[in-house]
């Protein structure tokens, strides 16, 4: 892409706060961004090549939404945690094997999209995004969900088509947790905790595609209450 394209838009992003170049085949984090770091609050680089993000993306302090999805990344640096604004972070479609534990200094963060990755471990360090609705990790090598995950604040969690085998109870303590997603992993009906069920917030469980059969779950204890939990929200929305 020509500097002169990439000059009308950086002049266009000065006065909208908005630099949006997609599909592009950009392999770097645009340099001349620099410039706007004061006046930038949505940034997005979506399907292009970038294998590197830059320490210099801790200089962005009034992002608002970071959009790096189907990159190449391999890592994210631990300056992104400066980003005290930031809402939205969207790095789905990436090489991303773990992530930096600055992460959880995103105290505004209420979008983090990770799915399509290479994480296999279920990220800790989380628990102090207050206002996290949603963690996405669909798509991943994840193996179990750890006694940590208590500690998350989101509403909607997405483990689909990962390789979960187990599942800690502590997860029924999430205290905002509405909607799980556990679709396409290895589970059995002996590793789902009855206080899922039975104990927490949970209206929308989803476990489609795992060693059992979803009608299984009527055998658990807790089946009728999570039952309650679910037609409620149904007739919410309906």
């Amino acid at each position: 892409m020509g500097n002169s394209a990439l000059k009308s838009h950086l002049e266009t992003s000065q006065k909208t706060g908005v630099f949006q170049l997609t599909g592009k085949g950009l392999q770097e984090f645009p340099e001349e961004l620099q410039r706007l770091s004061g006046n930038l609050r949505t940034v997005d680089l979506s399907d292009n090549k970038i294998e590197d993000l830059p320490a210099t993306v801790g200089n962005f302090l009034q992002l608002k939404s970071l959009m790096l999805n189907s990159n190449k990344l391999t890592s994210i640096p631990p300056e992104i945690g400066k980003l005290k604004k930031l809402e939205t972070l969207g790095l789905n479609g990436n090489r991303i094997h773990q992530l930096p534990a600055t992460l959880g200094h995103l105290k505004a963060l209420r979008t983090l999209s990770l799915a399509g990755n290479q994480i296999s471990e279920f990220p800790s360090g989380l628990g102090t995004l207050r206002h996290l609705d949603l963690l996405d990790l669909s798509r991943n090598q994840i193996q179990n969900v750890p006694a940590v995950v208590s500690e998350l604040q989101a509403i909607e969690i997405n483990l689909n088509q990962n390789q979960i085998s187990a599942l800690s109870a502590e997860v029924s303590r999430c205290p905002r947790l509405k909607v799980l997603r556990l679709e396409e992993n290895c589970l059995d009906l002996s590793s789902i905790p009855g206080s899922i069920l039975s104990e927490s917030q949970v209206s929308l469980f989803s476990v489609e595609g795992n060693l059992f059969e979803v009608k299984r779950l009527r055998d658990l204890d807790g089946y009728d209450k999570y039952m309650e939990r679910f037609t409620a929200t149904k007739k919410k929305f309906t």
